[in-house]
């Protein structure tokens, strides 16, 4: 499960999250596939619980279809943290995944609305001269891959027009969500209103500038995010996703997104 997955496995865990003023816990589950034109290659389920305005999350997601012939990555997602009147605050991400023999981890801790540590394993390979490093004012404010992409707004209007920054273990990008239309959409456990956000992905440090794959997704890839209302809750979550890729789009879709009784 290469880096740009993290990115991929945020949009799907994220569509399970959810917070309650009320003290009693509320429970979700979640199943998503992951599409490259058109062929399923890869799967994902997440169960979430809330209470209060703590939160915790436990994925997992594997390669599926016609991927398997080349790729046999299962990985496992984890995410606890609370929501505040500023927004969203991890406490803890960690992303465990195997390659065949390959194993592979990013472990991220928060403190004091700050990144306090992070783990890359195996250890990031020596950087070249177009590395950008990061700064340590890089990391204030910053939410993990699952967070990133979560919005508490009081409405539907309110969801796009904004940025959100987003840190991922070992790179710093902003997350610019901009209003394109509002819609319905349904699958198992929903029905109803949502909207749709183009994304924009901005890279600020972390990364290797000459990167191809960056530069597109900077420059020239359309992504577009559709979020929908987690009930009664205020918070606003994709549902549904497109990525524009060098060689074809993603999609990332929600096959189940209901509550647990």
């Amino acid at each position: 499960m290469p880096r740009p997955t993290l990115v991929l496995a945020a949009l799907l865990a994220s569509t399970t999250m959810a917070t309650s003023s009320a003290p009693a816990a509320e429970a979700f589950h979640g199943e998503y596939t992951i599409s490259f034109l058109g062929i399923t290659v890869a799967r994902s389920s997440f169960d979430s619980r809330y209470e209060g305005d703590k939160y915790t999350i436990d994925g997992r997601a594997s390669a599926a279809g016609l991927a398997l012939i080349f790729d046999d990555t299962t990985g496992t997602l984890t995410a606890s943290g609370r929501f505040s009147r500023a927004g969203i605050q991890p406490q803890a991400f960690r992303a465990d995944y195997t390659s065949g023999k390959k194993v592979s981890m990013v472990d991220i801790r928060f403190s004091g609305g700050a990144v306090s540590s992070s783990k890359v394993l195996p250890p990031p390979k020596p950087r070249g001269d177009d590395w950008l490093p990061l700064d340590a004012g890089d990391l204030k404010g910053v939410a993990d891959p699952i967070g990133a992409t979560v919005i508490r707004a009081d409405s539907l209007d309110e969801v796009c027009g904004r940025t959100v920054k987003m840190y991922d273990g070992e790179m710093r990008a902003n997350l610019v969500l901009t209003p394109v239309s509002k819609g319905k959409m349904a699958v198992k456990g929903y029905q109803g209103p949502t909207v749709t956000c183009l994304m924009t992905f901005q890279p600020v440090s972390g990364y290797a500038q000459r990167r191809k794959a960056l530069k597109f997704l900077r420059d020239r890839s359309k992504i577009m995010v559709t979020f929908a209302p987690l009930g009664q809750t205020g918070i606003y979550a994709p549902i549904h996703a497109t990525v524009g890729t060098e060689i074809g789009t993603i999609t990332v879709k929600a096959r189940r997104f209901e509550a647990k009784s």
